[in-house]
Parts: C-alpha cells; sequence; structure tokens
C-alpha cells in the first residue's frame, strides 16, 4: 500500500555521522525516516537504540556496492511512498588505519567502488523518485582541497569544467583505478589518495547532477549538494577529531532541510553551512 507521506532516507546510517544525521531527521523530519545500513543486524540495533530514545526510524539493509540491493531501496520507497524527498548519500570507507598493508591498487578499487560509484548508482535509481521540492546530500570532504591541487593542471580543468558528463567523469574515475593498478598513476598527474579522489568524484558528480536536474526538473525545486561535515569523532577519522557526532550533522542537516521556497544552493560544496569554491 502506497503511503502520501514524506519519506527521508539515510545510506551508512548505523553509526558514525549517518546515524547522527538520522537521529536528527527523525527529531526534525516531518515524515518517515528510513535508516539503512549494509550489515543488517548492526542496522537494526541502531534503530532499536533510536526507538530506545523514544524516536521512530524504520529500516532496510542497503549494500551500496551491490546494485540487486540499490533495487530492492527503490522498489520498497516506490510501493511505500510513491517517492522520496529526502536522500542523504553517507556512506563511505577510508583505508586509514595504522599498519593496514592492503596493497593500494585494491585500496583504490574498493574505495572508488563504495565512495563513488556507490553515490551515482544508488542516484541512477532514486533520482527519478525524488518529489518536487526534494532534498538531495551527497557526503564528500574537506580532503577534496588536499588533493585536487595535487592533481595535474590537465586532471584540475577537466574536474572544474562546467561541462563535464557524468560518462566523462566515470571514465576519470575508473582510469585511476587502473592507473593504480599499472603502476603509473603518479605519472599520469594523480596524487596517492584514493579517498581523496574518490571524493573529488562525489563533489564534481554532484554539480553534474544538479545541472541534470536544473535542466530536466527546473520547477520542481529540488536541491541536491555535496558537503563537508567537518573533521568528526569517527571510526573514520579517529577519536583526536574536534567535531562531535552531533556537530558533524549539522551541515548535512541543514541541507537536508532547505525550506521548500529556498533557491538555493544547489549543485554546490558546502561547509560549515557555507559555499565554498573549490
Amino acid at each position: 500500500m502506497t503511503s502520501s507521506g514524506r519519506v527521508a532516507l539515510v545510506t551508512g546510517a548505523n553509526k558514525g555521522i549517518g546515524f547522527a544525521i538520522t537521529r536528527e531527521l527523525c527529531r526534525r523530519f516531518q515524515g518517515d525516516v528510513v535508516l539503512t545500513a549494509r550489515d543488517e543486524a548492526r542496522g537494526r540495533a541502531a534503530v532499536q537504540q533510536l526507538q530506545a530514545e523514544g524516536l521512530s526510524p524504520r529500516f532496510h539493509q542497503l549494500d551500496v556496492d551491490d546494485l540487486q540491493s540499490i533495487r530492492a531501496v527503490r522498489d520498497f520507497l516506490r510501493r511505500e511512498y510513491g517517492g522520496l524527498d529526502v536522500l542523504v548519500n553517507n556512506a563511505g570507507i577510508a583505508f586509514n588505519k595504522e599498519g593496514d598493508s592492503t596493497p593500494f591498487h585494491i585500496v583504490a578499487e574498493m574505495t572508488m567502488k563504495t565512495n563513488f560509484f556507490g553515490i551515482r548508482d544508488l542516484c541512477t535509481e532514486l533520482l527519478p523518485l525524488i518529489r518536487p521540492q526534494g532534498r538531495v546530500v551527497n557526503v564528500s570532504s574537506r580532503m577534496i582541497f588536499v588533493d585536487l591541487p595535487n592533481c595535474s593542471p590537465e586532471l584540475q580543468q577537466k574536474f572544474r569544467s562546467e561541462t563535464i558528463t557524468e560518462e566523462e567523469l566515470v571514465g576519470l574515475m575508473n582510469k585511476f583505478v587502473e592507473d593504480v593498478k599499472n603502476g603509473v598513476h603518479e605519472k599520469e598527474g594523480w596524487p596517492n589518495s584514493a579517498y581523496g579522489v574518490s571524493k573529488i568524484g562525489v563533489t564534481v558528480l554532484s554539480r553534474i547532477q544538479a545541472r541534470k536536474l536544473r535542466q530536466e526538473r527546473g520547477g520542481d525545486k529540488i536541491l541536491l549538494n555535496s558537503c563537508c561535515p567537518g573533521w568528526v569523532k569517527t571510526d573514520m577519522a579517529g577519536p583526536s577529531a574536534p567535531k562531535s557526532l552531533e556537530e558533524g550533522a549539522e551541515t548535512p542537516m541543514y541541507l537536508a532541510l532547505l525550506p521548500p521556497d529556498a533557491k538555493g544552493p544547489h549543485g554546490e560544496f558546502v561547509q560549515n553551512k557555507n559555499i565554498v569554491q573549490w
């Protein structure tokens, strides 16, 4: 049975920033909130934790690396709600533990698969469901300000192009992985950070998606942005990070709950609730 109610969905939401965003959406969003996680047991445990706080999220399993899993979520949203109002693409991985001996070509492939292609595949399936005045937030990273300048001038020019297409961007992301496998990534102008390159990809993809929405659904007032939550105490960033999870959720929440009549930001990179040029 389809509900006419509003719905928000957060990926990678069983812990960290995704969990904090889900908690805030449960408190402030007028509608249902779907907490998704790759691991069903951990996801359901997170739901129970929020229920113990008096909140009422729903759960759906979602592995952004698995197209079948993505399409199951798409079908669930279509069946239960007939659409989607808020999408927060938070799921991501980073190999940064001390002593991690994973070969760099494996790191590059796995990081790109989850952080870039996972978001791309999810948006391909879910953006058509976004209703008028919907909000899409792609969680990126301030690491783009470190790793973009470390790209060759030619790559920087391509990434900063106002006319780059999704196909061209996908080609660049695949080229990075192949160049790493072939041991030529530095010679080809890439930095030594798979995480940084994946987040450059997310940020550029967000601009491309926003441009497409403007062209194809300009009257629907959908706003899509990428953002940096800041350096937050998570499993990924470590305990020495200065921001709490709640502080890390502030900018994604700001973008997820932009008022219905807001004209922007759209297609921007946002940090501390401010647009940052990159």
